[in-house]
């Protein structure tokens, strides 16, 4: 088993567990042990890996949000990248800190601005419209694989610029890096046997003659153009599109039709008001969020919520539980879209909040809008699949009926 490098001793004020946060019963079913965890501390010590835990939502927004305290340049997983060699190469936005990390940020920033949200939206609305109307056809569909999956890999690599053929290459990537950010348990290995065979694929279509005139990847080329990266850093940029700008909105998807399934009543009030299609994607991103975790490291000592830290500790901060914080949210274990979910952590917060988050949004909404003008109620008619990941929530199938209005 895979352990952090700390060689911190917690004081004993500080509640240590003996929780797996990447065991199968842990990824199955989270909430209990976010619950546990939550209500033993601010601070809590697991002994399974030798690393602080975060899960109350103030905490984990300060920690997110104190960038020069818990540092990402030494790696958003359990690995740490400055006595450990990375697993790949770095990412320039993921995994950097300023000013490394600005200018990626600035680059990402200005092509996925709102502006260009706007831009985009009526061809994502499209085709969102044409997929709910085929399905619709169908009646029986799985929610994962006809759905959830299909619509992310149309329209984001669509707007990034990548050809049509074996997009689905992208999910085994994105699982890959996903599960990374964990141990090198049997989750990850089964997650890198699938990704070997198409490593070349993913590289090859980071270089510049693989992307459409205008489109966001080659945006980013014009941008080493100017000087603001280099010709190397490209394709590096580009890879981020590639690894966190489809998994994560599939699951998101996927979670949310799965949100719908479990509570049609819900679905009755979204059906009757299309409109709060994007505050409802809100409430299944809070309930359901796709990231559940991410890693930083404490870059000096230094004292945090009552714990003391030493230089190179790991940290691992609990979206998802700090989403189910009741000190935050009244019922927090209900669904309830009329529930105002500002400020919930599922894109994270701070100079590292997700980048393409108005992207996500802008496909969940439209997809929940298709949905809800079209289809009358969603009818689950088999058990859903988990696939298990380090860091992801996701469904592997969700068999559901689509019935029209």
């Amino acid at each position: 088993m895979t352990t952090s490098t700390s060689t911190t001793t917690p004081p004993d004020s500080v509640p240590r567990l003996d929780i797996d946060p990447f065991g199968d019963d842990f990824l199955t079913m989270p909430y209990p042990y976010h619950e546990q965890m939550r209500e033993a501390g601010e601070a809590v010590w697991l002994d399974s890996y030798g690393l602080w835990a975060f899960t109350r939502y103030e905490q984990v927004k300060a920690g997110l949000s104190d960038w020069e305290n818990f540092i990402s340049s030494a790696g958003v997983g359990l690995a740490n990248f400055r006595v450990e060699k990375p697993f790949r190469p770095p990412s320039l936005i993921l995994e950097a800190d300023p000013p490394d990390h600005t200018k990626a940020r600035a680059i990402l920033s200005r092509i996925l601005s709102p502006k260009v949200v706007q831009q985009i939206r009526g061809d994502f609305q499209e085709k969102a419209e044409v997929l709910i109307d085929r399905l619709l056809e169908q009646g029986e569909i799985d929610a994962v694989n006809d759905l959830a999956k299909v619509y992310p890999l149309q329209v984001f690599p669509d707007a990034l610029g990548l050809a049509e053929d074996e997009r689905e290459i992208l999910l085994l990537y994105g699982d890959m890096v996903f599960n990374s950010f964990g141990p090198r348990n049997h989750i990850f290995q089964r997650a890198v046997e699938k990704y070997e065979p198409v490593r070349e694929w993913i590289m090859n279509k980071c270089r510049r003659e693989e992307l459409r005139p205008g489109g966001f990847g080659d945006q980013i080329y014009q941008a080493a153009d100017a000087g603001e990266i280099t010709l190397e850093e490209a394709p590096m940029l580009v890879r981020s599109f590639l690894s966190a700008g489809v998994d994560t909105t599939v699951n998101g998807i996927g979670n949310a039709i799965y949100c719908f399934a479990q509570f049609p009543e819900q679905y009755d009030k979204l059906a009757a008001e299309p409109k709060r299609a994007r505050p409802a994607f809100e409430e299944t991103l809070r309930f359901e969020s796709s990231v559940q975790t991410f890693f930083r490291t404490v870059n000096r000592d230094v004292e945090f919520a009552g714990a003391p830290m030493k230089e190179n500790d790991k940290v691992l901060f609990f979206l998802a539980a700090a989403n189910r914080d009741p000190r935050k949210w009244e019922n927090p274990d209900v669904f309830d879209i009329d529930r105002k979910a500002t400020g919930h952590m599922a894109f994270g917060t701070g100079i590292h909040g997700c980048v393409g988050q108005a992207i996500a949004r802008l496909e969940g909404e439209l997809i929940l809008t298709a949905l809800a003008n079209k289809v009358k109620r969603i009818e689950q008619i088999g058990e859903p699949t988990r696939r298990l990941n380090n860091t992801l929530r996701a469904l592997d199938s969700l068999p559901v009926r689509l019935v029209p209005r």
